[in-house]
C-alpha cells in the first residue's frame, strides 16, 4: 500500500515514477492563462489567513460546501475566517475521489510543508501552523516557491493596466506578469449591463460607439495597448460556439438593439460577434498573439443566486449544447479573413474533445508546429479522469508531443499544485503506454516529451 498521497502519488509504474521524479518535478512553470489580481502582485499582497488565499475566490470549493450542507454564511458570507476553514475540513473527507481532495492536500504539502491529511480532527492545528507560515510570505513569495516564471492575467479590453505597469518597472519582481485580453464585455452583447460597458470602453479609447465597426475598432486599438504591455495572447469566453456571415447590417441591428436594451435577433447576435472575433483573430495574426477560445459553459443557472451573490459564485454548469458543429465554419471564416493565428480550443464539454481535435486537424500547417491546439481539460474535466481523456484524444487524432501543456485557470496564489497534478498524470499515462509495450522505452526521448508538454512546448508557442 501507497503512503498517502507520499513521494509516489499517481505514479504506477517505474517508468512514471522516473519520469516523473527525474525530469517533470523540478521544471518551471508558465502559467499562461489564470485569473490573478495584477493588483495583489503589484502591491504584493500579505494574506491574513489561510482562508482568504485558499477559500476566498474559489467557486470550486464553494459548490462542494453548499452541496455537503453548509450554509451560505460559511461560503461566501460573513463568518469568521476559522469558521470556514473548519467548515471546509468537516467537508473534506467526504470528498473521496475528487482532484479539490488532491489538489488542496498538494497544496497543504508544498506551501505549508503539512502532510496530514485535513480532518474536522486537524483543522484547528493545521489553521494555525499555515497561517503562520503565511506570515512570513507574500504573493510573490508564494509565486517564487512554485518556482513560477510567468503568468498571464485576464484583463478587460477598459482597463487601465496601471497594475501591470507598475509590476513590469519593479526592479525587485523578476517574474513575468503579463495581461492577457479578455473582450468578452465587448462581444457577448445579450449579457446585463452591456450597454453600460461601451460607455466605458468608449471612454477608454476617447471617442463614442456607435457601430458593430466602432466597436472592432476600439478592440483593435486596445490590442495594440496591451501588446506594447507586453501581453503574448488573447481569450475570448462563448457560452456556445456560434458562427453566422458577418453581415454588416446584421451586426449593427444587433448593437442597435443592445444598446437600446430591446429584444436582440439570435442571428444577428451572432453576426455581430463573428464580425468581432474576424477582426480581433486579423490582429493577432499582425501581431503574433496566441487567440484562446473558451466554450461550452451554462452560465449562471441559478438565477436567485445570481441576483444574490454575482457571477463566478459556482452558479454555471457544463452545456451540452456547446454548438462545436459550428466550430468548422468559424475557424474557416477566420482563415479566409486573414489566416488563423496560434489557437487554443476549449470546450466545456468533454465529448467535444474528439470534434475538436478533428477539425483543427484540417486548420494545421503553414510550418509552425501545433498551430492549432486542443486545450487542457477545463474546469469541470480538471481532473485525474478528464485530463487522461483530453490526452488520450489528443494521442489519438493529433500530435501529443506539440501539446502546450497545463495552466491553472484559478484566483487563487497556492493553486500551483495543479502543474504538479498534471505532470503526474501525464508520467503515469506515458508510463503505462511504455510498459506496456505500446511505445519504446527510449528514454532520452522520452524525457525530452516530459519536458516539452510540462514547460518548453508552453515557452516556444506563446514566445516568453
Amino acid at each position: 500500500m501507497q503512503k498517502f498521497m507520499g513521494r509516489d502519488f499517481l505514479l504506477s509504474t517505474e517508468t512514471a515514477r522516473e519520469l516523473f521524479h527525474g525530469t517533470a518535478k523540478n521544471m518551471p512553470i508558465l502559467d499562461y492563462h489564470c485569473h490573478l489580481s495584477p493588483r495583489e502582485i503589484a502591491e504584493d499582497k500579505k494574506f491574513q489567513s489561510i482562508t482568504e488565499v485558499w477559500l476566498g475566490g474559489d467557486h470550486y470549493k464553494w459548490r462542494l460546501l453548499r452541496a455537503a450542507g453548509c450554509t451560505e454564511d460559511l461560503v461566501t458570507g460573513n463568518a469568521p475566517d476559522r469558521e470556514k476553514f473548519r467548515a471546509f475540513a468537516s467537508v473534506m473527507p467526504q470528498l473521496m475521489g475528487s482532484p479539490v481532495y488532491h489538489w488542496s492536500h498538494l497544496e497543504l504539502q508544498r506551501a505549508f510543508g503539512i502532510y496530514e491529511p485535513l480532518t474536522p480532527d486537524t483543522a484547528d492545528s493545521i489553521y494555525t501552523r499555515a497561517n503562520k507560515a503565511l506570515q512570513k510570505t507574500s504573493a510573490r513569495g508564494l509565486m517564487r516557491q512554485f518556482n513560477v516564471r510567468a503568468v498571464c492575467t485576464t484583463d478587460d479590453p477598459a482597463d487601465e493596466l496601471c497594475w501591470h505597469e507598475q509590476i513590469a518597472k519593479d526592479p525587485d519582481m523578476e517574474i513575468k506578469v503579463l495581461p492577457a485580453f479578455r473582450p468578452d464585455n465587448a462581444v457577448n452583447l445579450e449579457k446585463p449591463g452591456f450597454g453600460e460597458y461601451i460607455r466605458k470602453l468608449s471612454a477608454r479609447v476617447g471617442r463614442v460607439l456607435q457601430t458593430a465597426q466602432d466597436v472592432a475598432a476600439a478592440l483593435t486599438e486596445r490590442i495594440e495597448d496591451f501588446a506594447k504591455a507586453g501581453a503574448l495572447c488573447a481569450d475570448h469566453g462563448l457560452d456556445s460556439m456560434m458562427y453566422a456571415p458577418p453581415e454588416p447590417a446584421a451586426a449593427n441591428a444587433a448593437f442597435g438593439a443592445a444598446m437600446a436594451g430591446a429584444p436582440i435577433d439570435p442571428a444577428q447576435a451572432d453576426a455581430y460577434r463573428t464580425l468581432l472575433l474576424l477582426e480581433c483573430a486579423k490582429k493577432y495574426v499582425e501581431i503574433g498573439w496566441v487567440m484562446q477560445i473558451h466554450f461550452g459553459a451554462l452560465r449562471d443557472v441559478n438565477r436567485p443566486m445570481l441576483r444574490r451573490l454575482g457571477r463566478d459564485v459556482g452558479g454555471d454548469a457544463i452545456n451540452n449544447r456547446s454548438g462545436s458543429e459550428k466550430l468548422g465554419m468559424l475557424l474557416n471564416a477566420i482563415e479566409e479573413n486573414s489566416g488563423l493565428p496560434k489557437l487554443i480550443l476549449y470546450s466545456l464539454n468533454p465529448n467535444d474533445n474528439a470534434a475538436i481535435a478533428s477539425i483543427m486537424g484540417t486548420f494545421q500547417g503553414g510550418g509552425v508546429p501545433g498551430k492549432l491546439q486542443l486545450g487542457s481539460a477545463w474546469w469541470f474535466n480538471d481532473s485525474r479522469p478528464g485530463m487522461r481523456a483530453q490526452l488520450t484524444e489528443l494521442a489519438c487524432n493529433g500530435v501529443l508531443g506539440q501539446f502546450v501543456g497545463m495552466l491553472t485557470d484559478s484566483r487563487s496564489f497556492l493553486s500551483y499544485p495543479r502543474h504538479e497534478y498534471f505532470r503526474r498524470v501525464l508520467c503515469e499515462l506515458i508510463g503505462e503506454w511504455v510498459e506496456s509495450g505500446q511505445y519504446p522505452d527510449d528514454r532520452p526521448r522520452l524525457e525530452k516529451i516530459v519536458a516539452d508538454l510540462s514547460y518548453n512546448n508552453t515557452k516556444n508557442y506563446f514566445g516568453f
